[in-house]
This record gives structure tokens, C-alpha cells and sequence, in this order.
């Protein structure tokens, strides 16, 4: 297949283009304008996005909606102007769809949150899904926390954890749902070629863990100790709102993945965090 991706230089994006490659497709990056030129292509990726792990000023928070949910608006729009359009649409979204919501199972069928990354998710998952009209496959990713070399979250977290200062944050119950950066890329690729794969899937391994779990695994991996708590009210003054993406709980469960056939390498924490940290 000949597939078009945005954000193919970010850390997911690299990941992903590498192995659409080795597989065999044609990948052709596109840049993120104010409206994109999309060449002849059977399938599009858009991994674009204001990162979010940011201060969220009122300007941030601006950039964050506008880039996903207009840029996803222009992207679906050059897609409906090719003859003919993509097959497929495969777009990130995220877990932060759902909101803070405790130990509550999250399948795609749950309702959405009410805070703010919540209603971007809404916004960009509706966006992405106008392509529709066009008579073209979307599938939104629901995206967890994702664990990889080179980037990412844990790219933060290990000099902190590798110093022995590592714990859990706030009161460490929070539910917390991951992905193997391989499992994610497999699940693109996946989506990209299932044509019984459609409208949102959470992409997450199937056995979430508590913020404390992942910080006694980080620890055990690194050989180091990870007891030492940050509290809520220091994450809230370091990073004001955005402390929400850190202490919300979402115990997500990748039922429409599952159902649809895929296979997860790396299904437990544990082993995950092994095969990244060598």
C-alpha cells in the first residue's frame, strides 16, 4: 500500500513509518499546513498533535484542540478531494477520552469524560470520522501511556527511577493503561489492513495496573528502589492542569481489538518493561 502519515517524525511516528517499510509499503510523510497537499495514496495515518505534555496556559490548550481536531478537519477534507479517496483512515486519539474515572472498566462503549482532553478526544474522533462521507474506513486509537525506547514517557521517568528517587505519584492508586510501543505500531498496521476494524479502539494492553504497580515494575526492572511518593499538590504546582493526565484514573480494556483477532506481544507490564529496558 502506498500510506500517507502525519507526525511521522514523532516518536510514534518513527516507529510506525519504520515498520509499514519493512513490510513493504510506501510511506509518504505529510507535513502539517493549513491545508495539505495529499498525493494519490490507498490508505492515510494521522499521528499530528500539540504535545500535551505541556503547561496547559490558555494558549496551549488553544494549539492542543486546534491541532488535532482542525487539523484532522483539513487532512479529511484533502482526502475527499482524491479520486479515488483512501481506502482507510487510521487516526490517534487517546485514553483521555474517557476522563477520570476511577476503577470503572473502560471499553469503547463507555461514555466520554467531561474535562477538557476529553472534549478534544470527542471533537477529534468526530473530525476524523466526517471521512465517512466519503465512503472511507476511520478507525480512532485510543492510545494509553506508551512505553518505548527513545521517547515518550518513560524517556522522563527513568534518570528520576535509575537515581533510586522513582515512586509512585499522588496516592498511586490511580488506574493506569499502557501500551508496548511494538504492540502499538502492530495495531496500526493491524487497523490499517482489517477492513472488520471501524470507529474507536482502545489501544492498550489488557491488563492495566495501578500508578504504584508501575512504579514498583519500573522499579524491579531497574534494580531500584521506587518508594518515594511525589504528591498531588506538587504535581499540580509543577504542571498546573495537565497534572490531571498524571493523577486521572482509566482502567481501559481493548475489547475491540481483541474481538477483532489482534494478538498482544506484550499483554503484561512486567515483560513489557524487560524487552524495552534490556
Amino acid at each position: 500500500m502506498r500510506i500517507a502519515v502525519t507526525g511521522a517524525s514523532g516518536f510514534i511516528g518513527r516507529a510506525l513509518t519504520a515498520r509499514l517499510a519493512a513490510a513493504g509499503h510506501t510511506i509518504e510523510p505529510l507535513k502539517t499546513r493549513e491545508s495539505f497537499v495529499m498525493p494519490p495514496c490507498d490508505a492515510v495515518v494521522n499521528l499530528a498533535g500539540e504535545p500535551i505534555a505541556q503547561r496547559w496556559t490558555p494558549e496551549a490548550k488553544q494549539r492542543i484542540r486546534y491541532s488535532r481536531v482542525e487539523g484532522t478537519r483539513r487532512l479529511v477534507e484533502s482526502m475527499g478531494r482524491l479520486t479515488p479517496p483512501p481506502a482507510v483512515l487510521v487516526c490517534a486519539s487517546a485514553v483521555g477520552f474517557y476522563g477520570s474515572r476511577g476503577d470503572e472498566i473502560l471499553r469503547e462503549t463507555s461514555p466520554p469524560g467531561e474535562d477538557f482532553l476529553a472534549g478534544v478526544c470527542v471533537a477529534w474522533e468526530r473530525a476524523a470520522a466526517q471521512a465517512e462521507t466519503f465512503g472511507i474506513r476511520v478507525v480512532c486509537l485510543r492510545t494509553g501511556v506508551v512505553l518505548g525506547r527513545d521517547g515518550g514517557a518513560l524517556q522522563r521517568m527513568l534518570p528520576v527511577f535509575r537515581f533510586g528517587a522513582g515512586g509512585p505519584l499522588g496516592s498511586g492508586r490511580q488506574w493506569m493503561s499502557w501500551i508496548h510501543l511494538d504492540d502499538l505500531t502492530a495495531l496500526y498496521e493491524f487497523a490499517l489492513n482489517e477492513p472488520r476494524l471501524r470507529g474507536a479502539v482502545n489501544a492498550v494492553a489488557p491488563h492495566p495496573v495501578t500508578n504504584a504497580e508501575f512504579a514498583r515494575a519500573l522499579g524491579d526492572a531497574l534494580h531500584r528502589p521506587a518508594w518515594i511518593p511525589v504528591p498531588a499538590f506538587a504535581l499540580k504546582l509543577m504542571f498546573g492542569e495537565m497534572a490531571g493526565v498524571l493523577l486521572d484514573s482509566q482502567r481501559v480494556v481493548p475489547e475491540a481489538a481483541q474481538a477483532a483477532g489482534f494478538d498482544f506481544r506484550y499483554p503484561e507490564l512486567g515483560p513489557a518493561l524487560s524487552a524495552i529496558l534490556g
